[in-house]
C-alpha cells in the first residue's frame, strides 16, 4: 500500500527573514512537501487484492533547527515541532496494465505545528491534498520480488496566508513526485527500497522555484506470527538549486542538504486490521549555500530531530464482498 503523508512547518528560513528583513527570501517551506520516513509503515511495491482501503496515519516530529544559519537563543537551538493526522484511500479496481496491477491513492493531511523562539509562530491548518492518480504492481514470477511505479501530486488546495503564501501549512505551488519501488515479500520478509522525488512548480504568489528533492526510504521487516519487527532508515536530500525570483532580489534560502535517519518498526496483524508503529533519529544532518544574509556568510539551515510514527490500515469492501448498502431514507 502507497501510503503518503507530507510535512510542512515554518523552519530557520523563517528566522532569518526576521531579523535581517532587508534580506527577504523564501521562507515558510520545510524543504519538502512529504515529512521523510511516512511510506516505512507499509509502503511495499505489491499491490493487495481488489478492493476499497483506508488508512489513518499519526505522527510526531520533534526537531531543532540546526546548519550554519540556524539561530540560537540562550545557547540552545530553536526547536520546531508538529503533529500530523491524515486519512486516506486506496482504490483497487482490479485492472491490470501490461501485466501490472493498477491502484490510485488520495490522501488528506492536517498539521499543527510550532516554531520556538525567536520565531514563534504555531501554524494549523489543511495541509496540500496527495493524489495519486495512477500506480502499477508487476509481481515477478513466484521470485518475492515485486516492482511498483506510478506518479503522486500535490495539489495547492491547503491553508494559506502571508505575503508568499507560507505563513501557514500550505504550499503556493503543485509538486510532482514520481515513485519507484522495489520489495521482496516472501516467507514474511518485507525487505523494501522506495525511491521518489519531489518536483516543484513555480509558486504562484512570489516566483520562487524550490529546488527538486529525492527521497530513498528502506524497510527491513519479518512477520513472526501476528508480529512484524525490523529496521527501516531513510535519505532526503536536495538535488537542484532554488531559482529566486525578482521580489527577493535573487536571494536563495537553502540551495543543498542532506539528512540520513534510521529507526525501529514494530507491527500487528489484529486480522481485520493491521497497526504499524516506527520511529527515527536522523542522526545526520548538513545544510548549505544560503545567500540571504550578508556577503560570505551561509544562512542555510534545515532541521534535525526525531520522529514517531503510527498507521492503522483496514479494507471497506473488496471484490469478494457485497457492495456496501446505501442508506435508505423515506420521509
Amino acid at each position: 500500500m502507497s501510503t503518503r503523508l507530507f510535512l510542512k512547518f515554518a523552519g530557520g528560513a523563517a528566522v532569518i527573514a526576521m531579523v535581517q528583513p532587508a534580506a527577504a527570501y523564501e521562507f515558510g517551506y520545510s524543504g519538502w512537501a512529504q515529512k521523510p520516513g511516512i511510506t516505512l509503515g507499509g509502503g511495499t511495491a505489491s499491490a493487495p487484492p481488489p478492493g476499497l482501503y483506508s488508512f489513518n496515519q499519526v505522527f510526531t516530529y520533534q526537531s531543532r533547527i540546526v546548519g550554519p544559519g540556524a539561530p540560537n537563543v540562550g545557547g540552545s537551538p530553536t526547536s520546531v515541532h508538529a503533529a500530523v493526522e491524515a486519512s486516506g484511500l486506496l482504490w483497487v479496481p482490479g485492472w491490470t496494465f501490461l501485466g501490472a496491477t493498477y491502484d490510485a491513492v488520495i490522501v488528506q493531511p492536517w498539521i499543527m505545528a510550532d516554531v520556538g523562539s525567536p520565531v514563534n509562530i504555531n501554524p494549523v491548518g489543511m495541509h496540500n491534498t496527495y493524489i495519486v492518480p495512477a500506480e502499477l504492481s508487476w509481481r515477478l514470477g513466484d521470485s518475492g520480488f515485486f516492482i511498483k511505479t506510478g506518479l503522486g501530486v500535490y495539489v495547492p488546495d491547503g491553508t494559506m496566508s502571508g505575503l508568499n503564501g507560507l505563513a501557514s501549512v500550505g504550499n503556493p505551488w503543485w509538486t510532482f513526485q514520481p515513485e519507484f519501488v522495489v520489495s521482496y515479500l516472501k516467507d514474511g520478509w518485507n525487505l523494501t527500497a522506495n525511491i521518489f522525488e519531489e518536483i516543484n512548480t513555480r509558486s504562484t504568489r512570489t516566483g520562487y522555484l524550490s529546488g527538486d528533492v529525492l527521497h530513498a526510504e528502506f524497510t527491513a521487516t519479518k512477520a513472526i506470527g501476528n508480529w512484524t519487527l525490523g529496521p527501516v532508515a531513510y535519505y532526503v536530500g536536495q538535488v537542484t538549486d532554488d531559482k529566486s525570483s525578482a521580489l527577493y532580489g535573487g536571494a536563495i534560502n537553502t540551495n543543498r542538504y542532506a539528512l540520513w535517519a534510521a529507526g525501529g518498526l514494530v507491527g500487528y496483524n489484529f486480522g481485520p486490521v493491521q497497526l504499524n508503529v516506527w520511529a527515527t533519529h536522523e542522526f545526520s544532518a548538513t545544510a548549505s549555500d544560503g545567500t540571504a544574509g550578508p556577503p560570505g556568510i551561509d544562512t542555510a539551515s534545515i532541521t534535525k530531530g526525531y520522529s514517531v510514527f503510527a498507521n492503522l490500515s483496514f479494507r471497506l469492501w473488496g471484490a469478494d464482498q457485497p457492495p456496501p448498502k446505501r442508506p435508505f431514507i423515506t420521509k
